[in-house]
């Protein structure tokens, strides 16, 4: 395993780890202020509501960059192409996917810091493996230049995370009742199941049939790939199972109002 940093990375790694901070804390401040200015409901809020509220606003501006980018890099910049003979998609990476993975970084300090700071408040333990495993897998992917093709998959379920967090946002404003609220149920339903269980069913048949590519990885990123994946594929599932458990209350609810004549 060949751990030598380049020129272009001592630069390019700490800055796009500055660069995750800096947006999660300009976000964080952007979202205060429109908040205050647009929404009526944020007055109400608690000091400790107000600051999930915030944080859950750089957490859905990470999800639509590290989408957007997990899916440029892996579907459309032809990186990991099977036609692409220079080298095996295990060695493959581009800027892009180092700079993202900074930025990603980045996110996951400043969300974590907050989430320690305030325990138990802005998530429990499930969260602090979470990112833990998260920040794990995503440094050893940068630090050896090996499976980026893997991470940026499993960054590209963050996909979902503007959905549950707009759950969040209509439940603390009083809206469980409005159509949106039964819509973006819906919409977290099926975007999880794709994002976060199909496409696992993917990473792991792309794994298999890349076994030998897989194996040539050092032994600790071997032994990672093999673990970390199918651990948070499980936490994916066991987040679906609740998940679908709250769409069908949910459901339920909503045609019990409509038959009563109380749906908007």
């Amino acid at each position: 395993m060949d751990w030598s940093i380049g020129p272009e990375e001592q630069v390019l790694w700490p800055a796009s780890v500055l660069a995750g901070v800096v947006m999660c804390g300009a976000v964080y401040e952007t979202t205060r202020q429109i908040s205050y200015r647009c929404f009526k409901c944020y007055d109400g809020l608690s000091p400790m509501q107000k600051v999930e509220w915030n944080n859950r606003g750089f957490s859905t501006f990470h999800a639509l960059v590290a989408a957007a980018v997990s899916f440029y890099v892996v579907m459309i910049s032809g990186l990991f192409s099977e036609d692409v003979n220079n080298s095996i998609i295990i060695d493959r990476k581009s800027w892009l996917s180092d700079s993202m993975f900074g930025v990603s970084i980045g996110y996951f300090l400043t969300d974590l810091a907050m989430i320690l700071w305030y325990f138990p408040s802005l998530g429990g333990k499930e969260f602090l493996l979470h990112h833990g495993l998260s920040m794990y897998a995503i440094c050893l992917a940068l630090f050896s230049g090996k499976a980026h093709m893997y991470i940026l998959m499993v960054l590209f379920t963050e996909a979902t995370t503007p959905f549950v967090n707009l759950r969040w946002y209509l439940d603390v404003a009083g809206q469980k009742t409005h159509r949106l609220y039964l819509c973006n149920g819906l919409a977290l339903f099926v975007g999880w199941l794709v994002a976060r269980i199909i496409l696992f069913v993917y990473f792991f048949g792309h794994m298999y049939f890349h076994f030998d590519q897989v194996k040539s990885i050092f032994a600790l990123g071997f032994y990672s790939i093999m673990t970390v994946p199918p651990t948070i594929a499980v936490m994916n599932v066991f987040w679906f199972w609740k998940i679908s458990k709250g769409m069908v209350k949910t459901l339920c609810k909503s045609k019990a109002l409509t038959g009563n004549g109380k749906t908007d």
